[in-house]
């Protein structure tokens, strides 16, 4: 038997939060933000995991950084800061049977914060990969954290994911998640 929090790829999707270029120079970490949502959105497309992406305000703020536009082409643009402003979005998640949403992107005190509040409002499980979530400011970044854990999201990182996705080596996936995780770890030396 599974613990109700476990992720599972039927149930999951991952939301690429307004990961954008003009938002990236002002973010600490923003490599390492980008090589985990990279890692993770490679992981999810292999087990089957659905993806989503959205932009917040693209003529100022600029397009999703190439390496995950890439990854995701369709990336609604919305002007609320909840990416449940984005028409149909939460609907969209439930008519797949996605209730567990795993949160990446900046920043985690605006963009992320109102998502997962509104997603956790909606009856969903939002997941938060805090080593692909950041904001401009550690305080900041901390502190909306620590609001969404009492809130009821459940923090994660982007490995923990993938692994908890394959459930154990005999998946089928797991030489090619493998790969990724050696990928990822060359790059962390």
């Amino acid at each position: 038997m599974k613990h109700p929090t476990h992720l599972s790829p039927r149930e999951s999707a991952v939301l690429v939060v307004d990961v954008q270029e003009k938002l990236m120079a002002k973010i600490a970490g923003a490599d390492a933000l980008v090589r985990n949502s990279a890692f993770l959105l490679d992981a999810a497309k292999i087990l089957e995991v659905d993806i989503v992406a959205t932009e917040q305000y693209p003529k100022g703020l600029g397009p999703t950084v190439a390496a995950l536009a890439q990854r995701v082409p369709s990336r609604p643009e919305k002007l609320g800061f909840s990416c449940c402003a984005v028409p149909h979005l939460a609907e969209s998640f439930r008519a797949r049977g996605r209730t567990k949403i795993v949160l990446v992107g900046i920043e985690s005190h605006v963009c992320v914060l109102n998502t997962a509040l509104d997603l956790l409002a909606a009856s969903f499980q939002v997941y938060l990969a805090v080593d692909a979530l950041a904001s401009r400011y550690a305080i900041d970044h901390e502190t909306a954290l620590r609001r969404l854990e009492k809130a009821g999201a459940i923090l994660t990182t982007v490995e923990t994911c993938a692994f908890e996705w394959m459930g154990g080596s005999n998946h089928p996936a797991f030489k090619q998640v493998s790969a990724l995780v050696q990928g990822r770890m060359k790059l962390l030396s």
